[in-house]
């Protein structure tokens, strides 16, 4: 696999795990919290989790070569309904970064989007706890 594939395999995850991420935390907010304002928020942020060429990413998933396919103990454990909103807002926010950083080589423009889907997602993280 060439650097170009394993940058969109990159892209392709963090994309992944951001959406998903935010998803639980809209869910807890939406059905269990029944916050309509944040959940509202948290979906509006995810809609815009979206990149052109989608495909692309896509083409270059490779989740048999993942070499941490494997759940850690620490992400098979939850306490309580916030350790997974703090867990889920966290992976959002550190995925966010990582598509910030590793779109500057592809698109400026969606680098900055992240960055502010980033701060987007610190907002809400104060506003839920």
């Amino acid at each position: 696999m060439g650097m170009t594939n394993k940058l969109h395999r990159l892209i392709d995850a963090n994309l992944n795990r951001l959406r998903e991420g935010i998803r639980v935390c809209e869910d807890i907010e939406r059905y269990i919290n029944d916050n309509k304002t944040l959940s509202k928020e948290l979906k509006s942020i995810r809609h815009n989790c979206r990149i052109d060429n989608y495909e692309i990413y896509l083409q270059s998933r490779d989740i048999v070569g993942d070499v941490l396919k494997k759940t850690t103990d620490s992400e098979a454990s939850r306490s309580d309904i916030r350790s997974i909103q703090v867990s889920n807002i966290k992976r959002a926010q550190e995925s966010a970064r990582v598509l910030e950083e590793s779109l500057k080589l592809i698109s400026i423009a969606d680098a900055e989007k992240f960055k502010q889907i980033r701060y987007a997602l610190y907002d809400v993280e104060k506003a839920i706890f």
